[in-house]
């Protein structure tokens, strides 16, 4: 198809729930992304936090390529040996309990909803989530997010929720009654605008869940796997959550999600009362498999955390000569450039000079690259969106 086609394909077969840039990509190679026209971008937002090891990582394809020759789909209620390995994995990773799949992080909250309610046993049911926050466009997700915007249009949404400040243990401890079950936070709020929760703060919403008998649910579907330079943003508080959910870096690419909750819960969910038909296949597991491997094979981690910290002191310095950046946060390679000025123009002048970023809550400038991001790359990026702001302020 010629990009035209495409471009009528869409506005004839395919509902517009998104806003789309005027470009056909059809080939990625970790942090290149190339169109149709052969004009080449550097992704520094690759899949919306998807490709943490970067587009087509060769140990995802590998894995990708072994697999769907043999096996691609099985239900689940037949054993597999994927599935299997990486649970384990998973758990290793992040702390002992049992797992259940999905396919993305909507479904892996929706999820983590449902067994808060089994924790409640039917007297118990409220969630407290925080003002800001996004857990995904599903009716239980959305009833959770903290933010209007979403759930205009939608209602009535599920009872059961309350948002509250973010990095306020006060709000939390306010909103507590003899309805609530569970806590659900972000450690890293992405899409709220790069929100980092401070030390102090989730440490004390472990201590108040503990005192007040409630789960501490983590949503790190955007924070896990290595994003903020840990495998899971809560190893940088020292806690550890009931339960967490988990989807985007996980699959290297493909839709996966997964929540785990800890092994002094997990005999709460039996069977009959969850499922899901393409959750954890064959196909999906192996790929998650080959992008865990990547990431401790090709040290990224530790290249999160050097490079996390490359970048937000180049963005300190570009803030310095600038006059529109308010501030500057984040944790490993999650990082927010908050402006003084609306973020639409910035951003698309950087995406018309072949740098690929994304702007949240109007001001704020999402900048999450894959964990094997080089200093060349990050370099080549800073002087794209240095000339895009200097560009945005002479205007």
């Amino acid at each position: 198809m010629t990009k035209k086609e495409v471009f009528e394909s869409y506005d004839q077969f395919i509902f517009p729930t998104y806003s789309r840039l005027p470009v056909v990509f059809v080939k990625g190679k970790g942090s290149v992304l190339t169109d149709i026209d052969g004009k080449k971008y550097l992704d520094l937002f690759p899949g919306w936090g998807v490709s943490n090891v970067g587009h087509c990582h060769p140990k995802v394809m590998a894995a990708v390529r072994d697999q769907i020759s043999k096996l691609i789909h099985i239900p689940n209620n037949f054993f597999g040996i994927n599935q299997a390995r990486l649970a384990r994995e998973l758990v290793r990773a992040a702390f002992p309990g049992k797992v259940f799949f999905c396919n993305s992080g909507a479904e892996a909250n929706e999820a983590a909803i449902k067994f808060s309610r089994l924790f409640g046993k039917g007297e118990r049911f409220e969630i407290i989530t925080t003002l800001n926050s996004f857990h995904g466009r599903t009716m239980g997700a959305l009833s959770a997010t903290g933010q209007g915007k979403y759930q205009k249009g939608f209602a009535p949404l599920p009872a059961g929720f309350v948002a509250v400040l973010f990095n306020d243990i006060e709000a939390i401890r306010s909103a507590i009654n003899d309805r609530t079950v569970a806590v659900m936070i972000e450690p890293v709020q992405g899409e709220g605008g790069i929100n980092v929760a401070t030390p102090q703060y989730m440490k004390a919403v472990r201590a108040l869940c503990d005192e007040k008998g409630l789960l501490l649910i983590l949503d790190e579907v955007q924070t896990g796997f290595g994003r903020t330079g840990r495998m899971f943003a809560f190893e940088h508080y020292d806690i550890e959550p009931d339960v967490i959910t988990m989807a985007k870096g996980l699959g290297g690419g493909l839709p996966i999600g997964a929540m785990l909750a800890a092994d002094k819960h997990a005999h709460l969910l039996q069977p009959g009362m969850h499922g899901t038909t393409f959750g954890g296949s064959p196909l999906v597991t192996k790929a998650a498999l080959g992008a865990m491997e990547a990431i401790a094979k090709d040290k990224m981690l530790k290249n999160a955390r050097v490079m996390g910290a490359y970048l937000t002191e180049k963005l300190n310095g570009l803030k310095s000569r600038t006059s529109i950046i308010k501030e500057v946060r984040g944790l490993g390679l999650m990082v927010g450039v908050e402006l003084l000025i609306d973020g639409k123009s910035v951003f698309e002048e950087c995406f018309r000079n072949g740098l690929i970023i994304n702007c949240t809550q109007g001001k704020v400038l999402r900048i999450m690259p894959a964990l094997n991001i080089t200093r060349k790359q990050i370099d080549k990026a800073l002087n794209i969106l240095e000339k895009a702001i200097l560009t945005v302020e002479k205007s």
